[in-house]
Parts: C-alpha cells; structure tokens; sequence
C-alpha cells in the first residue's frame, strides 16, 4: 500500500484509485494467503461513514467553486505580509479550531488549496500543518479516525462521550498544539 501511494504521488497521480485498488489487491492476497474468503471483515468495515466522508469532499469542491479558497488564500498572504511573526500562530490556530467544527479532512483540503493558491512560505505552512494534524483532538467530530475509532468502540460496547472527549481534548492537546506551533515559529525565526 505505501509503495503504490508513494508512486502514486511521486508521478502526481491522483490517490484514490490506485489506493483502493492496492487495498482490494491486498485483500485478496490475504484471502488467497489464508486460503479463505475472509467475507465477515467486510462487516466491520464503517459503510455509514463513507457518505460522510464523500460529503466531506463535496464541501471542499464548493467552496473551490464559488471562490472562498482564494479569499482565504488573499487572507494568508495579507497576514503574511502585514503580521509575519503572528502569521503562522494564527494561521495554525483557526486551521485547529476549523478542523473541530468541519473535521479535519475538509479543513485540511481547503488549507492545502488555499495555501498553494496564496503561495505562502513554509513556517504558515508548518504551523497549518500542525493545526491540521494536532488541532482535531479537541473534539470526537474533529478527525475522520477519531469518528472511525468510536464507531468501532461503540460496536464493541465501549461509550466515550463528546463531553469527555472534550475535557481530555483540551488538557492534552492545547499545550501540545501550542508548544508545536511555537516550534514552528522559533524555526522561522533561526
């Protein structure tokens, strides 16, 4: 899998197909390894979430379309240019908070093109990095896999609450997401 992914990105093609089409090829390799059909994981798999995760994308392509990705990207450059020390920290701040209200995948993609659309320099982009990748452990609807992981607690019995999500979220991660982003923005400054 991480092979095809690579290569896949390495000769810019785009990832979903050759990714499932590695992940099918994977599964019957290991039906023919066992010498079974292994059918019943089919089962575990969260088929609820893959309409949201298609809605997911269907937000981003609209928000390409009627031209919110370049006032974010006209955002990042007038931070860049009026603020630069802040531009990171602030940057990475709203990306985190963003991701806990629309999930990290969307927040993610919106920053990406915004991003490449503002041409912005590598500390924003670290600190939107961080922001994508630390910031949706504040909430159980800011990360696809934090979905994915109480989907599967909940099957096996196991209830995590939003509320105590949220009290653990905010101990862990909000010193953690500010100790990266001032990370980044002391590398900036070296």
């Amino acid at each position: 899998m991480a092979v095809v992914m690579l290569a896949a990105s390495a000769f810019d093609v785009p990832l979903g197909l050759p990714t499932f089409g590695a992940g099918l090829a994977l599964f019957v390799f290991v039906c023919l390894l066992k010498r079974q059909f292994l059918g019943h994981h089919l089962t575990e798999i969260s088929w609820a979430v893959l309409p949201l995760v298609g809605g997911l994308f269907v937000l981003v392509e609209g928000l390409q379309h009627t031209g919110v990705i370049n006032h974010l990207a006209n955002a990042v450059q007038t931070a860049a240019k009026t603020i630069p020390a802040h531009a990171g920290w602030i940057s990475g701040a709203v990306v985190a908070v963003a991701c806990n209200l629309i999930n990290n995948l969307p927040a993610g993609l919106i920053a990406g093109s915004a991003l490449t659309a503002a041409h912005a320099s590598t500390p924003i982009a670290s600190a939107i990095l961080v922001g994508v990748d630390l910031g949706p452990n504040f909430s159980v609807t800011g990360s696809l896999a934090t979905i994915l992981w109480l989907t599967a607690l909940r099957r096996d019995g196991i209830e995590v609450s939003a509320w105590s999500f949220l009290k653990l979220g905010v101990v862990v991660t909000l010193p953690a997401l500010a100790v990266a982003l001032a990370a980044v923005a002391l590398s900036a400054n070296l």
